[in-house]
């Protein structure tokens, strides 16, 4: 359930036509009273001898009674509540209790309280109520409702134990702002796939990812398309910046302009420069150099893997880091997926896209970040971006599936440790992530992943076995259900080929197994390939190896040794 604190208002009269008219898109059916601070309240929408102006005069009594000096300019007070989609439709009488609840939560009408503010709750569609009150209390008081969003929403929380509805997770003021429902109703009508303001958010987001100066970043936002005004004070200093989509007009047919801070907390001028304080060398607003122009001197397939490796050096400060430290990985975790669902191949990129629009809520807590230690995965996002956008085939959408794999295990670390900081929006946002991240991972996955599966069936039995022994032996604990696994067939398929490349398996595996837990992995099968073909420095795409027979050709990547934590299995698809 979500309550919606609106803003102060001048006019009851203009707040009840509203409420009780057509809607901006004829969406208002059946318009009617729900409950009131006095049962015998006219009902404009089942009377008929009631008028709107019959019940504005009612509400704002207690302000007229005041000396005309004494009366709040701005006394309309306005809640919405609007149930979740998948809560059952409650009655009239269910939401009526719910509106008395609020109002003496809020304090505009609190419970044994006969002085309170006079309101009135509008039901006009079946998923949400409207209360509107005056805030002079009838012995002429004001109301005290200081911190009544705050409160509207732990009763909430209350009422959704009590009604057994969707439960919905506390906020912590960090979010960023909702758009309204008349943004919503114009991207409706103009056939937006969002609103204007989320998709400029996220336009921006992908704009920040690894960005090192302000002229980069406003380059960024200029060859995506937005229009930019900047604010500059009279010194020359700029002081922030205001974004618009060049399609988005008011009546007046002039774009409509967001300032960053107004997108999103962290998407504010002073904000985005923090990201950059701790690089080095830090670059100036007004200098071009090789860094913050020249692109990464690397392909798609490479910036993956090392963007990888950068991952897991995250994962590790996020499980045993300071604070502030893993507040700056998490942050810079979220240009990693950015920077990824910029620049992958239409398939995955769906995926990656909701997967980064969801974990933009888990960046941000009141853990204040200390930057400069997330520099290499800020650098890794910086090298995806320029690398240029990745193929869906070879070694590049097979790193990419690499990328995925560890990505699932970077957020799924930050929503561990949201968690156990008590962030429950944050928390499900990167959860939420992450199961956009499995999407992905399972569409990036199974051209590589059923290459080796056809390879690894096609193994001589004895070299099989001889496989199978070098599994039992590096983790007897975990071999037979390895070996029931459909992924057994890769995973003997990368052990030959670390073979063939002059490795010790056995050996590469326990040290796969052992850096990090495998009893929660869908496919431990997955989670061991990736790992011994990081590890082993092999081609993410087996169809660059050649077979154990014959001669090896052994990259000159270099040997990875980070490890990579897998949730699907996309063979069973390919069998």
């Amino acid at each position: 359930m979500i309550p919606r604190v609106h803003k102060m208002g001048k006019r009851t009269i203009g707040l009840l036509y509203y409420l009780y008219g057509p809607g901006t898109h004829e969406e208002h059916i059946d318009p009617h009273l729900v409950a009131a601070w006095d049962s015998l309240v006219p009902d404009p929408g089942r009377h008929p001898d009631a008028t709107y102006e019959d019940l504005q005069r009612l509400l704002d009594q207690p302000v007229m009674a005041l000396p005309e000096s004494r009366r709040p300019a701005e006394h309309v007070w306005h809640l919405s509540v609007r149930a979740a989609p998948e809560d059952p439709i409650l009655t009239d009488d269910q939401w009526g209790d719910i509106a008395r609840r609020m109002v003496a939560a809020t304090g505009i009408a609190p419970d044994g309280d006969d002085a309170g503010c006079r309101w009135t709750a509008v039901r006009h569609a079946d998923d949400h109520i409207h209360i509107i009150a005056t805030v002079v209390r009838e012995d002429g008081r004001r109301a005290r409702i200081r911190k009544d969003g705050k409160r509207s929403q732990e009763e909430a929380r209350r009422i959704e134990i009590d009604y057994g509805l969707r439960r919905l997770n506390t906020g912590d003021g960090t979010a960023a702002k909702r758009p309204t429902s008349a943004e919503r109703h114009k991207a409706d009508r103009e056939g937006r796939e969002r609103p204007a303001r989320e998709e400029l958010r996220e336009t921006v987001r992908r704009a920040v990812a690894g960005v090192t100066s302000e002229k980069e970043f406003f380059d960024r936002l200029a060859v995506a398309g937005l229009l930019i005004r900047k604010r500059v004070a009279p010194s020359g200093d700029l002081l922030g910046y205001k974004v618009a989509l060049p399609d988005d007009r008011n009546d007046d047919q002039e774009p409509v302009f967001y300032a960053g801070s107004t997108l999103s907390p962290d998407l504010s001028l002073p904000r985005i420069r923090a990201r950059w304080s701790g690089d080095t060398p830090l670059q100036s607003s007004d200098t071009s150099s090789d860094q913050t122009t020249d692109p990464a001197p690397s392909g798609p397939a490479t910036a993956r893997r090392r963007a990888a490796t950068a991952a897991w050096q995250a994962v590790l400060v996020i499980d045993r880091g300071e604070d502030a430290q893993v507040a700056a990985h998490i942050t810079a975790a979220g240009e990693i997926l950015d920077a990824l669902a910029k620049t992958s191949a239409a398939h995955t990129r769906t995926e990656l896209r909701e997967a980064a629009f969801a974990f933009e809520r888990a960046t941000r807590s009141h853990v204040k970040a200390e930057r400069g230690h997330d520099r290499a995965l800020r650098q890794a996002a910086r090298d995806l971006v320029y690398s240029g956008p990745a193929l869906g085939r070879g070694e590049d959408g097979a790193t990419t599936a690499m990328l995925i794999d560890m990505a699932f295990f970077l957020v799924t670390a930050a929503a561990h440790w949201h968690a156990k900081k008590e962030h429950a929006q944050q928390a499900a946002a990167a959860r939420e992530a992450a199961e956009h991240l499995r999407a992905a991972y399972r569409a990036a996955a199974d051209i590589p992943l059923a290459v080796l599966y056809q390879r690894g069936r096609r193994l001589p039995q004895p070299l099989r076995r001889k496989q199978a022994a070098h599994l039992r032996q590096a983790v007897p604990e975990l071999a037979e259900q390895v070996l029931a696994e459909p992924g057994w067939y890769v995973l003997a398929a990368t052990l030959a080929d670390t073979e063939a490349a002059g490795h010790d398996p056995t050996a590469l595996l326990v040290e796969a197994a052992g850096r990090w837990e495998l009893q929660t992995a869908d496919s431990v099968s997955d989670v061991l390939v990736w790992r011994l073909r990081r590890m082993a420095g092999l081609p993410a795409d087996a169809s660059a190896v050649p077979q154990p027979n014959s001669s090896p050709t052994v990259p000159s990547a270099g040997r990875i040794t980070e490890p990579s934590m897998s949730r699907s299995d996309p063979r069973r698809r390919a069998k």
